[in-house]
């Protein structure tokens, strides 16, 4: 093998290596997106009710933990690891969770602007939030409505979702976008974080916990589960935990990490396209 040859096997070798750019993550993540809009109704909404099921695991998890670990100044930082628990059952098993969905639908918008793709984004997040919150509400009800789980345990229970409702509008908001933006970054990370996706997943969220800031699903059931008691009115849960916590999710993701990135791919691309 003569030198030239050398040197060009060890440049696609080198290649072969290099992590991929930004324009490759965007285009994995846009055609996943893609894919999503595709799927029917049905098929939204059966994933979406099995992701909110699913994310009741975070709150059991978590009070779990909580609740068996001695009182002493670590506790919450051990606790929040079972946070993660719903997010890695619903991620690893692929069913759509709604603020996962404020990025990967929302690249192939940005990239077609048009009706029918508006259209099919504002279809598939009514389908699948409405499903994540049922599911939610099933798994709260379960909880407060069964022995499924002792009475030191539902007390436990109860502690975690007053903690959850305790906050004003516009804060839980501010805190929201910041959740929306870490689950749109940790869904960004995903696609060629192979062996590390585990990793990725628990870190994220784990940081989403232990900095409470709220998350549209995962809070949504520890406030529904005070609901199902008769603590909480529903207006009360709408109006200091959905609706703040919903936009703040939203901004977060759409704003900071989907426009953000696409932003950043689109300009490369024209830069390229001028030279």
């Amino acid at each position: 093998m003569t030198t030239t040859q050398t040197e060009q096997e060890d440049r696609r070798q080198a290649k072969k290596r290099l992590s991929p750019g930004a324009a490759v993550v965007y285009e994995t993540i846009r055609c996943e997106g893609e894919d999503e809009l595709e799927r029917s109704s049905a098929g939204l909404s059966w994933s979406g009710l099995a992701a909110g099921l699913s994310m009741g695991f975070s709150f059991l998890a978590e009070t779990l933990l909580h609740a068996r670990l001695p009182d002493a100044p670590w506790r919450p930082l051990v606790a929040e690891f079972g946070y993660s628990v719903g997010f890695l059952i619903v991620i690893l098993g692929r069913q759509q969770l709604f603020t996962e969905n404020t990025l990967t639908p929302i690249l192939e918008l940005l990239n077609r602007k048009d009706g029918k793709t508006l259209k099919n984004v504002a279809r598939l997040w009514c389908i699948v939030l409405a499903a994540n919150i049922v599911g939610g509400f099933i798994f709260a009800w379960v909880l407060a409505s069964t022995n499924v789980v002792d009475a030191e345990m539902k007390e436990a229970l109860t502690t975690v979702g007053h903690h959850a409702i305790n906050g004003y509008f516009w804060t839980t908001i501010l805190r929201g976008i910041f959740a929306g933006w870490l689950i749109a970054l940790m869904v960004w990370l995903l696609p060629f974080a192979e062996t590390a996706r585990v990793g990725v997943i628990i870190i994220i969220t784990y940081l989403v916990g232990i900095a409470e800031f709220p998350h549209i699903i995962a809070g949504s059931i520890e406030v529904l589960y005070l609901v199902v008691l008769g603590e909480v009115t529903m207006w009360e849960f709408l109006s200091t935990f959905f609706v703040p916590t919903l936009l703040g999710n939203t901004i977060g993701g759409v704003t900071l990490v989907a426009a953000v990135n696409y932003a950043q791919v689109a300009s490369d691309r024209a830069a390229e396209y001028d030279a």
